[in-house]
């Protein structure tokens, strides 16, 4: 038997080794699924407990929010402009901005890194701890993605897996494990961040989306922070008319609050938007303020993401002991302030639980029976209004129901409202990444020692190695929407 030649051993060698990467660099993004998991969960009980601190000296001295909440909110806020201007806002558009291909990789720290994942945690919980109506889930996309992008370092030069991937991956997985949802962490990787999925490596993503997710599962089991929806039987006849009610009112204040949010974010020439221009610290106590007042006048309801007035609703039989339409007009009003306050924090908690309070009300004007079903199609059909993401908002309610009966209820609401919301304002994440993309290409790069000055204004060249976008963000505005102006980008103004 010959034995075989020496470029024959070299290439087999070569096929080796090759192999070995492949699956070494597949542990690694597995790894770094599961440490993308533990930090959502670390989030998840930071987070936590600087809110029940809040509660805790809430109840003891009704008055201390009005003296807390301005101070703590205008903390944070200075705090995050010194030092982690990227950490501010919802943490998705930022995601969205880092996927975009035509971004250079050494911008893309601006967005997404393991430091702007650690401000973020603690920007969040300062908020929390303020006791602003702001959600972790949002951000927790932020915080996931800079711990899975952080992977790229431990990756073969020559790996198949993009830095799109790693995003998408971490995003997905930010919401599979702050929900313990991950079949909806799934979903919003679908939907959302990435419109597609490579297919070479299609299935090592959604591995890790799940592996994340089941690290949170691990850690809090079946837990649901908005409560379980038991329902064995649904009637039709009971729910249609109220549901289509429901799917309506989510529609109409889902949009408006998107656009509010948009509006906050570009700015407007009122008095208001120049006060936080000018004074953005000033501004965000005075917002804290606001929310504090509000606070006191609800007994605390509308702080926080909404969790124990949501579980409180499911576990009421009946809606006499509800008082129609104050939580939900307030709790409003408080998560618009909180997140033009500039702090940063999500709005899907805050979503679920304006959702589950519209679903009170119309269960109480109608006298229905199926009072928890409403509830569940409140907060499907809110959470897509704002989002405008029908199937993510679908698929985490359901994961939180157990009743198989409500998946058309719960669908049919998520599609009209979104369908509604879409009526009244761009979609939400896109259209803010959208903007912080057209800062990113007006800014110039930094002119070197005796370079001649880069131009600015109208007629200025993109920066260096940031070509101007041949089109919109996937999902965002039409090119004919209104040009932001120039003040838009990243920073604490993102809402």
């Amino acid at each position: 038997m010959s034995r075989p030649s020496q470029p024959d051993f070299l290439a087999h060698l070569r096929r080796e080794v090759a192999d070995g990467r492949h699956w070494l660099d597949r542990a690694v993004v597995i790894g770094f699924a599961v440490l993308a998991g533990l930090a959502v969960v670390g989030f998840t009980w930071l987070s936590d407990a600087a809110f029940d601190l809040f509660a805790t000296w809430q109840g003891r001295h009704w008055w201390a929010p009005l003296l807390w909440t301005p101070a703590v909110t205008a903390a944070v806020v200075w705090l995050l402009r010194r030092w982690a201007p990227g950490a501010a806002g919802s943490g998705v558009p930022q995601t969205l901005v880092a996927l975009e291909p035509r971004l250079p990789r050494e911008q893309r720290g601006r967005f997404v890194s393991l430091r702007l994942s650690a401000a973020k945690v603690l920007g969040v919980s300062g908020g929390l701890l303020a006791g602003l109506s702001i959600g972790r889930q949002g951000p927790s996309v932020q915080v996931a993605a800079g711990v899975m992008h952080h992977a790229r370092r431990y990756l073969s030069p020559h790996t198949a897996i993009s830095d799109r991937e790693l995003l998408v991956a971490g995003g997905a997985a930010g919401i599979a494990a702050a929900f313990n949802t991950p079949l909806g962490g799934i979903v919003f990787a679908i939907e959302e961040l990435s419109r597609r999925l490579e297919q070479r490596s299609s299935g090592l993503m959604l591995a890790a989306i799940v592996v994340s997710g089941l690290v949170s599962v691990s850690v809090f089991g079946n837990l649901s922070y908005f409560g379980r929806v038991r329902i064995e039987v649904v009637s039709w006849a009971d729910l249609f008319w109220p549901g289509l009610l429901i799917a309506g009112i989510c529609g109409l204040m889902g949009g408006l609050l998107s656009r509010l949010l948009l509006v906050s974010f570009t700015g407007l020439p009122d008095r208001f938007c120049a006060l936080r221009r000018a004074h953005p610290v000033r501004f965000a106590a005075l917002c804290g303020l606001g929310v504090a007042v509000i606070g006191v006048a609800t007994g605390g309801s509308v702080h926080g993401g909404g969790h124990d007035h949501v579980k409180a609703l499911l576990a009421l039989d009946s809606v006499e002991a509800h008082t129609p339409f104050l939580f939900s007009g307030l709790k409003f009003v408080a998560s618009w302030w909180s997140a033009w306050s500039g702090v940063p924090g999500g709005v899907f908690g805050p979503s679920l639980s304006l959702g589950a309070g519209v679903g009170a009300d119309v269960a109480w004007l109608t006298d229905a029976r199926q009072v928890q079903a409403l509830i569940a199609i409140g907060m499907a059909g809110f959470l897509a209004a704002v989002t405008q993401t029908p199937i993510t908002a679908m698929i985490i309610v359901m994961e939180m129901t157990d009743g198989h009966s409500m998946v058309l209820s719960l669908m049919g609401c998520a599609l009209v409202a979104s369908l509604l919301s879409r009526m009244v304002s761009r979609p939400l994440y896109s259209s803010m990444a959208e903007m912080m993309w057209a800062a990113v290409v007006r800014t110039p790069p930094v002119p070197e020692a005796g370079a001649e000055p880069v131009r600015t204004g109208a007629a200025a060249e993109p920066a260096e190695g940031v070509s101007a976008p041949a089109g919109p963000l996937p999902g965002a505005a039409p090119a004919s929407a209104t040009p932001p102006p120039a003040t838009a980008g990243p920073g604490p103004h993102t809402p």
